[in-house]
């Protein structure tokens, strides 16, 4: 599956610390689970709403699949809960794949404002 880009959705304190790091390994959830979660375009907002909703200094990270290689796989979500197939990356992010990092805010209505290029 190919895509322009693909997102996860981090939090500025863990995020500063992958820099620090030089790679990011990833969210609680992300460790239980045994891989980082990523959302294609059409994908994230939803993602968000669901899993990270009133959560403030969120950041969207844009990602290069292509720059993921084979630790990339695109499945189902965990018991087929969610259509589609959803990208998940085996192993750390390692920031050269990283094309962007975009502050979420939340608005007053306590949904994060995203970028016009996110549909």
């Amino acid at each position: 599956m190919t895509t322009p880009f693909i997102y996860t959705l981090v939090r500025a304190a863990d995020w500063a610390a992958a820099e620090a790091a030089g790679a990011y390994h990833g969210s609680a959830d992300d460790r239980r689970d045994g891989f980082l979660h990523f959302s294609d375009a059409a994908q994230v907002r939803a993602s968000a709403a669901k899993h990270r909703a009133g959560v403030p200094d969120l950041l969207l990270v844009g990602v290069d699949p292509a720059a993921l290689g084979e630790a990339l796989r695109w499945e189902p979500a965990a018991g087929g809960r969610r259509p589609g197939l959803f990208p998940h990356l085996y192993g750390p992010l390692p920031l050269a794949a990283v094309a962007a990092v975009t502050p979420l805010p939340l608005g007053p209505d306590g949904l994060h404002r995203f970028p016009p290029e996110i549909p």
